[in-house]
């Protein structure tokens, strides 16, 4: 069975001030496989991130939740958290309550029925995560370059020059594209061979 930790993130007043945290942490410890639920000050300072650690390590917890701001500014801190703990990074889900609740809503009860909806959502797509292994694999540094034209010459040469190998292509018999078949070019009205 899974064991779950959600966390609840105040930021301060910025999603409190809007969203009752207290109501959708006791909204959500009833979910099977919730195993912990709380909230916290700011999720994403160093006592935020240390609580969240914890809690991983006193309650065997093997996923986290983490409802507070934007995936894009703090998914990857949390993930880093969560890593420290021993836990896979993959298994963690983070729920944007601040840009989707507390700042479009004015109405209380509205917010917070909407935050406890997204942090259920979200509970409900990590209970379905499987852990990840990042692969590597290694690169070849070659590079092909199709069409002989002005644009693949500079590209083969840059390319060349950066230590690749380079295999430029062209389907005519010729290199230089249109630019081989004008008479002169603009400003010095140079040959274009």
């Amino acid at each position: 069975m899974a064991r779950t930790g959600v966390f609840i993130c105040q930021c301060g007043k910025n999603i409190a001030s809007v969203v009752d945290v207290d109501r959708v942490v006791d909204s959500v410890q009833s979910i099977p496989g919730v195993a912990y639920a709380a909230t916290l000050q700011y999720s994403c300072s160093d006592l935020g991130q240390n609580s969240i650690k914890d809690a991983i390590k006193e309650r065997q917890l093997d996923r986290v939740v983490v409802a507070a701001c934007t995936p894009r500014m703090h998914e990857g801190t949390f993930q880093k958290c969560i890593a420290q703990a021993g836990l896979n990074p993959y298994m963690f889900e983070m729920v944007n309550i601040r840009e989707q609740c507390s700042w479009v809503h004015t109405d209380n009860d509205v917010a917070t029925a909407k935050a406890i909806n997204l942090v259920r959502m979200g509970i409900a797509k990590l209970l379905r995560l499987s852990p990840l292994t990042p692969l590597k694999f290694p690169v070849e540094k070659r590079a092909l370059i199709i069409g002989g034209g002005i644009a693949g010459i500079q590209a083969a040469l840059d390319m060349a020059n950066a230590s690749y190998h380079t295999t430029l292509v062209e389907k005519t018999p010729s290199i230089g594209g249109t630019m081989a078949l004008l008479e002169k070019t603009f400003p010095t009205l140079d040959c274009s061979a």
